[in-house]
């Protein structure tokens, strides 16, 4: 079985949850690891089910208060050794930018109105990634924090490129 960046992320936000709905991570996903990496919804809950068939998930059944069954899953011993032998080996692939803003500025988009109108995007981005910004607590920091502090440092980057774009 062929193991996707999905895959990944769905191992590893079952791992940071202990364990979880395809709901949860939904959830989980929106607010960590969709703000650097996008995954529909819908493929979460595909690639759940395609992990648990594969043993690298289990499941459990349980009953809602509004009597639904709802599916629960956990990390097998498979799925965890799958995760740590990612983690372990090196990402040499660069990714891959997918910007409308640059595409319509390629294809001869007015700069001004749409770096105006980029620069605003970008700016309440850095905003709220700022405001997700541990208190330091002295404690050593940790993957979410580096992936938050290149995301800020992303956003901050396109903020001066597209307010350079608008300047005359």
């Amino acid at each position: 079985m062929d193991l996707t960046p999905t895959s990944y992320i769905v191992l590893g936000l079952v791992e940071l949850l202990g364990e979880a709905s395809a709901y949860d991570l939904k959830r989980a996903a929106a607010a960590s690891v969709a703000n650097f990496w996008s995954v529909p919804h819908s493929q979460l809950y595909r690639e759940s089910a395609r992990l648990k068939a594969g043993g690298y998930l289990s499941e459990r059944r349980e009953r809602t208060s509004g009597g639904r069954i709802r599916k629960v899953y956990g990390l097998t011993r498979r799925g965890t050794r799958a995760l740590n032998a990612w983690r372990e080996s090196p990402a040499g692939e660069l990714p891959e930018m997918r910007d409308p803003g640059l595409l319509k500025l390629f294809f001869g988009a007015d700069p001004a109105p749409l770096a105006a109108a980029r620069r605003e995007a970008h700016q309440r981005h850095l905003e709220e990634f700022e405001s997700y910004l541990p208190q330091d607590d002295g404690s050593p920091p940790r993957g979410p924090w580096h992936a938050l502090k290149v995301g800020i440092e992303h956003e901050r980057l396109w903020i001066r490129f597209w307010s350079e774009l608008s300047e005359p």
